[in-house]
């Protein structure tokens, strides 16, 4: 009964208060001095949406608006005239109002450096989108709340931002081009890839790793001074040579620098083992597929798991090609072939950077190719999968893709190897096929999309070419005797048993494929052998 009275009472009360004096006045309830063991958060919330249903835009709302913003994220908030201070303990935001409201400029200043323009902060600003402004202050808070006491906190940065001075020398070392997009270049060959000094604004990328300090639960010596020395001193592979860590400031702290991966990267036990001489990370293992399609499946994805735990995934290519992908589980759910995911990479020394890159471009080629395999473009109406692929594990850095190729009772298999980031193979094997540059051709195609159905499409289109050209029956036989002993030595042979236990294990074919029926009748004899990253 006294809600039913209060409330319309109320409502004629504030009916002729104007939105500056409502926000007043619920701001002076939050500043009353009252029960601190009851929440303000009913009248934060209240705040919050008045601001949002209302379109008034002055200097004094956008100043309210931006200090519930700050408070919500623990931050302290003041003003001077037309700026804004948004504050942690190591770093403020500082926002500059035009008089009628809107937003002129805004910084982050890092504690002891001088203001950086963001851009991506402005622009949220000025649209109004309030929330993702919340967001990227959250951000910026986590990347430099650094436990401790203010004397641990200012010792840390202080040797963080050398590190960052450090680092950036390394980028600027001369080195030679090797991509036109001197942006991709760096990306993809820099020693650190491309450095983004002091900002939040992060570029579209594949991979980005965040460069920040974290407190750990042993001591380790860091830098409070620069290691790099100046004129640089380079190694034959082109790297800096250091200053020992002894001759320079340094402190014993019980902190260390961290690589924080932005995403996360599943990682393969062989690349943690080359990590695990400066990483200590507790790491949940599963077969590498099964982590690496978690963040790529989307609406125009089509995956199954059979009951053997194989993974079967249905691809479209541009002109409505349809390719299904299995992935044997017996195959990839082995301890070498098993992955986990890495989330951040802890380093003590600039000159560790350069090296742990490598192996996570390293790794990234290797996910990119297998996670190409999970997502391609929407699949047409009507479309059907005609042509079927087996994707098996061979070793740490190498996988074959089964197939069967155009008008053959046999089947061909094309090894992937990637030895290095940059450098990935391609070898062809019993798929009759008599050109002897084909390898070298599929190695360029695969390097230049890094897509396993574009690269089996554009092989199975030149497979087609090469079965409708008419043979002469002396180049038939040569060319049968040579497809005989295209394999090396080396090299494992696959033989009829084999390829009908392995194909028994993925799921039934559809008609308009090949079935293990078909198998059965074929003579099968297959020959088997063996980024991107930006630090912010």
């Amino acid at each position: 009964m006294m809600d039913r009275v209060t409330i319309p009472e109320l409502c004629l009360k504030f009916a002729e208060k104007s939105w500056a004096d409502t926000f007043q006045l619920v701001r002076r309830c939050m500043e009353k001095s009252r029960d601190e063991s009851r929440s303000r958060k009913p009248l934060e919330r209240s705040l919050e949406k008045l601001q949002e249903e209302s379109n008034v835009c002055t200097i004094n709302t956008t100043k309210l608006r931006l200090e519930i913003i700050a408070k919500q994220q623990g931050m302290s908030f003041h003003f001077a005239e037309a700026t804004c201070y948004l504050s942690a303990d190591l770093f403020y935001v500082e926002v500059l109002l035009l008089p009628c409201g809107e937003v002129e400029e805004v910084k982050v200043v890092p504690h002891g450096e001088s203001p950086v323009p963001s851009e991506s902060l402005l622009q949220l600003l000025r649209s109004k989108n309030f929330a993702a402004f919340s967001l990227k202050l959250q951000g910026l808070f986590a990347q430099y709340n650094i436990p401790g006491d203010n004397e641990i906190k200012f010792k840390l940065l202080a040797s963080l931002q050398c590190l960052g001075k450090d680092l950036w020398k390394i980028a600027h070392l001369p080195r030679e081009q090797k991509y036109f997009d001197p942006e991709m270049d760096l990306i993809n060959n820099g020693r650190i890839g491309d450095l983004i000094m002091g900002k939040e604004d992060l570029n579209p990328v594949v991979q980005a790793a965040q460069v920040t300090v974290v407190v750990s639960n042993v001591t380790h010596k860091l830098q409070m001074a620069s290691v790099v020395p100046q004129p640089p001193q380079l190694d034959p592979q082109g790297y800096p040579v250091f200053v020992p860590l002894n001759e320079v400031p340094n402190e014993m702290l019980p902190a260390c620098f961290l690589l924080k991966l932005q995403p996360a990267m599943p990682v393969m036990p062989s690349f943690v083992k080359k990590l695990s001489q400066i990483t200590d990370v507790d790491l949940q293992w599963a077969p590498l597929p099964k982590l690496l399609m978690r963040d790529s499946l989307s609406a125009n994805s089509s995956w199954e798991m059979t009951c053997e735990s194989n993974m079967i995934f249905t691809v479209t290519l541009p002109g409505g090609v349809m390719h299904s992908y299995v992935f044997p589980g017996a195959a990839w759910d082995v301890p070498a072939h098993r992955g986990a995911v890495v989330d951040s990479v802890p380093f003590t020394h600039p000159g560790h950077v350069p090296a742990l890159l490598e192996l996570l471009r390293h790794q990234c080629a290797i996910n990119t190719l297998l996670r190409s395999c999970f997502i391609f473009h929407c699949a047409s109406p009507g479309s059907v999968c005609g042509l079927h692929f087996e994707v098996l594990p061979e070793s740490d850095s190498s996988f074959s893709v089964t197939f069967q190729p155009p008008d053959a009772d046999s089947l061909g298999v094309l090894l992937v190897n990637v030895p290095k980031p940059h450098q990935i193979t391609c070898s062809l094997f019993g798929a009759n096929t008599r050109d002897p540059s084909i390898n070298e051709y599929l190695s360029s195609v695969i390097m230049s999309c890094m897509s396993i159905p574009e690269t089996m499409r554009m092989l199975y289109n030149k497979l087609e070419d090469i079965t409708s050209v008419p043979l002469s029956p002396s180049c038939s036989a040569t060319t049968e005797t040579e497809n005989d002993h295209s394999a090396p030595s080396s090299t494992a042979v696959a033989d009829t048993s084999r390829a009908l236990a392995t194909f028994s294990q993925s799921a039934a074919m559809p008609k308009d494929g090949f079935s293990v029926a078909d198998l059965a009748r074929s003579a099968l004899t297959v020959a088997k052998s063996e980024s991107i990253l930006e630090i912010n």
